[in-house]
């Protein structure tokens, strides 16, 4: 497994980070410190709250997410709270956690959710704290695996069993398909064979979102869609698959792909290419509209591509509604040394502390 470091100098480690104590519930390792705040610089985030919902087997979004925080914190000015899958018996960063993210008190004062869990199954007691989020009118941004960001066990009495990604009951597709737009489907390209290249809908290089944004490119295999996606949904991004893993490679010309069963399908996988971001509204129980921005894309590794870290930048932006204040090229430089494990199933860092996931760690 590739080393992961983050790094940054100790002064600027002091000022953009802040550790919180611990609610009772949340583990039994009390004196643990068990998510991350970087403190906002100047920027016209300045007072602007985000909190980044990490969780998944697979992505390495315990890896992505402290790192967008900090783009965001230290050259934007928002403040971000990462939150991370905790194993409580040892206090450290474990995705195959799927009942424990500590720290979800925090979205009760948030101005931004980004959420990229998987399939988590979360105690009513740290549950009611999404619902809260998702039913008051404000903005979500989801990433990769947010389409099925929970999974509720059949016979689960949890009262937002409903959130299940395959729900079908009170909510089809369950937060994925009600929410954010589209639920977990199938894989679309090779998984880890083929990768994606983003190519920007037809109308859409002028959105606020797409500002500055180009070379778009990302190892990870673009989802399938259903076509249409729901109404209200605005399409900003196509995901093109690729023959290979390179940036380089050409646009598959073969007539399949596999599905998540290693089958091939007989389709033409770039005809027509699948949506990999886009918009769209939310209302909730409050009766007000709240902005949402999907994007099948933003593993670890795909934050290594600048197109798509302006991109994710953008949307905080307009999730916000603060796109005027978008430049004409918003600065994403990493922050840090950013050398994320490539994806895949066990290969998180064992024994991760949320404290060590920081940069300059």
């Amino acid at each position: 497994m590739e080393e992961y470091r983050n790094g940054m100098n100790p002064m600027t480690r002091r000022s953009a980070v802040l550790t919180l104590t611990v609610p009772a519930f949340s583990t039994s390792s009390a004196a643990a410190d068990l998510w991350n705040v970087y403190q906002g610089a100047r920027g016209p985030g300045k007072g602007r709250r985000v909190v980044l919902i990490s969780g998944d087997e697979e992505y390495r979004s315990e890896e992505a997410l402290p790192q967008l925080a900090q783009i965001l914190a230290t050259h934007h000015g928002f403040q971000g709270t990462v939150l991370f899958a905790i194993n409580p018996a040892n206090g450290a960063i474990d995705p195959n956690v799927r009942d424990n993210i500590p720290g979800l008190d925090a979205l009760r004062t948030a101005d931004l959710m980004i959420i990229a869990t998987r399939y988590r199954e979360l105690p009513d007691e740290q549950m009611q704290f999404i619902d809260e989020y998702v039913h008051s009118g404000r903005p979500i941004i989801g990433l990769r695996t947010a389409t099925h960001a929970f999974h509720y066990s059949d016979g689960s009495r949890s009262k937002f069993r409903h959130y299940h990604d395959q729900d079908k009951s009170s909510w089809p597709g369950g937060f994925g398909k009600q929410v954010l737009g589209e639920t977990w489907i199938s894989h679309h390209g090779h998984h880890a064979v083929q990768s994606t290249r983003g190519i920007a809908a037809p109308g859409a290089a002028q959105h606020p979102v797409m500002r500055g944004v180009a070379d778009i490119w990302g190892p990870t295999d673009v989802y399938t869609a259903t076509l249409p996606l729901p109404q209200g949904c605005r399409t900003l991004l196509l995901g093109q698959v690729l023959e290979g893993m390179s940036p380089t490679d050409k646009p598959i010309s073969g007539d399949y792909v596999t599905d998540r069963k290693g089958q091939k399908i007989v389709k033409r996988p770039n005809d027509p290419m699948m949506p990999v971001a886009w918009t769209r509204t939310f209302t909730g129980r409050s009766g007000k509209a709240a902005r949402i921005f999907t994007t099948t894309m933003g593993a670890a590794v795909d934050l290594q591509n600048e197109g798509l870290r302006r991109l994710l930048v953008n949307a905080v932006y307009w999730a916000l509604g603060m796109e005027k204040r978008i430049p004409p090229r918003s600065n994403v430089e990493v922050v840090g040394a950013y050398s994320p494990t490539f994806f895949g199933f066990g290969k998180h860092r064992p024994g991760l502390k949320p404290d060590a996931s920081r940069t300059g760690a």
